[in-house]
This record gives structure tokens, C-alpha cells and sequence, in this order.
């Protein structure tokens, strides 16, 4: 979710219905040294509360100072990931590649733990390798850990492999903690049969948020998504798109209106004959282009329904 999760859409997450919001990955090294660009990633809309700071990094040293940056900077709790796959965080032997050493996976925690006043939770993934999450919990048994997220696919496959529902829901024999299970969730039924083959205490979404930050409150609503597009979906997509453009500008100035096509993309996907449409949409420099650009669809999409 790096490049996806500022404070614009952790707050359109919020406004939605997330219960809870995490940061990009924010390197404990870049804290530790006073990065200024990472600095900047801290900075948050109290709304957005209760917000947890994700960090990631293979030196525990830096993670007292990180630790102290984040408490200080209002944060809910810290989050530890060590389920990215992202090829550029595992290149330099963070994220999932880190649960190939379980003994430093320890020594991060515990000196996390012991260098905040704040709850501390992890991410993994089933599994790297020969080494799976079960694995991983077993050898972290006597820490305090508040809540672990398994993404239920391998660092082999992230994406594309099926959800193993039972290593999720096996977790439990090792971790009396917070379970959040995590992998594929993209629609209120797939949320459904997640919490029932997993018997988890909880959700994390993500990719299935892009263009539809609304899936917070279906999935609380058990709204099912509507294949048939109506005027209200189209509705719904603009109110959120305009909303999302709103907050970005507000947090990034123009920047925030470079930032927002991307986003874009993902709000207009599936809609009829929107080809037109998203070669403007990729281009747009400020909100009113883009309210002009949604009435034009909402125009359209209305006459196609008569």
C-alpha cells in the first residue's frame, strides 16, 4: 500500500468506516537518523485516530528512536512488518525476508516493546520458505504482542496464490492476542467467509480498497457489491473521488492533485464507455476539473439508463 496510505486516505478510510489506520512503511533507520522526507510521513489528521505507525528495518538498534519519535508524535501503536514482498523492501532484507531469521525477528520485538509505552502488533505472512507464521509465533511466544495481521498467501506467490484460511485460524494456538486476518479481501462476502474459516478477531483490508474506500461500511453493512452499475453507485464513486481529491490538496497543495490520478484510475474502473473520460481524468490539475469530468459521467451514465 506504499504511495496509497497518507493521511488523505487513511481519513477517507476513517470517514468510511475503518475502525483502524496504518501508515505507509516507515523505515526505523530513516527515523532513527531524522530523515526529513520520512518525518513528513508522520504527520497525521487527528480524525484519522486511532492510527498505527508501521515501521520496518533489520537493525533493532534504530528502533528505540524511532520508537521514541513515534509516541511522541501521537500515534495509537506501532505496527512491525515483516510480510511485505515488495521487491524494493526485500531487497535490502526487510519486510517477509526477515522471517528467515526468526532469532532477529525476537530481538526487533523485544526491543520495540521495551522502548515504548505504546501497543505493539505485527504483520507476517504464512510463509517464506520452510519457515511459516506459525513458526514465527511459536518462537515469540513470551512477548507482549498486542495483535498479529497474517497475510494468508506465501512470499513465493503474494498476490496470485490462494488464501490459506486454516494456517490463520491454527495461529491461535500459539498467540492469545488480537488475530486480524489479512489476503484477498475485496467484497463483504469475501469478508464473511474470511471470518468464518479463519476465526479471527478481526480484518485488514487493502488492494480492495483502491477506488472503493467505501468497503469498510458494506463489510460492516454486509452490503453486497452491485455488478449492475446504478446511478447511485456512480453517485457514491463521485462523492468519494471529489472527497479523496478535497483531502489530498488540502494536506499536498498541487502535488496532492498529481497524486490524486492515480487514484482515479481505480474510482472509474469498470465503469461503460469511460475510455474518454480517464484519458481527461489522467490529466486533471485541480478539484473542478475533476467535478466537471464526474458530471459529465453521471450525465451520461444517466442516459444510458433509459
Amino acid at each position: 500500500m506504499a504511495g496509497y496510505t497518507d493521511s488523505a486516505f487513511r481519513l477517507l478510510c476513517r470517514e468510511n468506516g475503518a475502525d483502524v489506520v496504518y501508515t505507509e512503511m516507515t523505515s526505523a533507520d530513516a527515523l532513527h537518523y531524522n530523515a526529513k522526507k520520512t518525518l513528513e510521513m508522520l504527520k497525521f489528521n487527528k480524525k484519522e485516530k486511532p492510527i498505527v505507525c508501521q515501521l520496518f528495518g533489520k537493525n533493532p538498534a534504530t528502533f528505540p528512536r524511532a520508537c521514541q519519535i513515534v509516541e511522541k508524535s501521537g500515534f495509537s501503536g506501532i505496527d512491525i512488518n515483516f510480510g511485505c514482498p515488495a521487491r524494493k523492501v526485500v531487497k535490502h532484507g526487510g519486510g517477509v525476508t526477515l522471517m528467515r531469521d526468526l532469532d532477529l525477528c525476537y530481538k526487533i520485538i523485544d526491543i520495540t516493546i521495551k522502548s515504548t509505552k505504546l501497543p505493539v502488533s505485527v504483520k507476517i505472512r504464512k510463509s517464506i520458505g520452510k519457515t511459516t507464521c506459525l513458526d514465527f509465533l511459536k518462537k515469540m511466544q513470551d512477548l507482549k504482542i498486542k495483535a498479529v495481521m497474517i497475510h494468508g498467501r506465501t512470499y513465493e506467490k503474494p498476490f496470485v496464490d490462494e488464501i490459506d484460511y486454516k494456517i490463520i485460524k491454527q495461529a491461535r494456538k500459539y498467540f492469545k492476542g488480537i488475530i486480524i486476518a489479512n489476503g484477498g479481501i475485496d467484497s463483504p462476502a469475501q469478508a464473511a467467509l474470511t471470518l468464518k474459516k479463519t476465526k479471527a478477531d478481526g480484518l485488514g483490508l487493502a488492494r480492495g480498497l483502491f477506488g472503493r474506500p467505501w468497503l469498510f461500511q458494506d463489510i460492516k453493512n454486509s452490503v453486497e457489491t452491485i455488478h449492475e452499475l446504478s446511478l447511485q453507485n456512480i453517485s457514491q464513486i463521485k462523492k468519494n473521488a471529489i472527497r479523496h481529491a478535497e483531502l489530498l490538496y488540502k494536506t499536498k497543495g498541487k502535488k496532492g492533485m498529481f497524486e490524486i490520478r492515480k487514484h482515479l484510475i481505480f474510482y472509474t474502473k469498470g465503469l461503460p464507455n469511460i475510455k474518454q473520460w480517464r484519458d481527461k481524468l489522467v490529466r486533471v490539475e485541480s478539484i473542478a476539473e475533476i467535478k466537471k469530468i464526474f458530471n459529465h459521467i453521471e450525465k451520461n451514465y444517466g442516459q444510458m439508463e433509459k
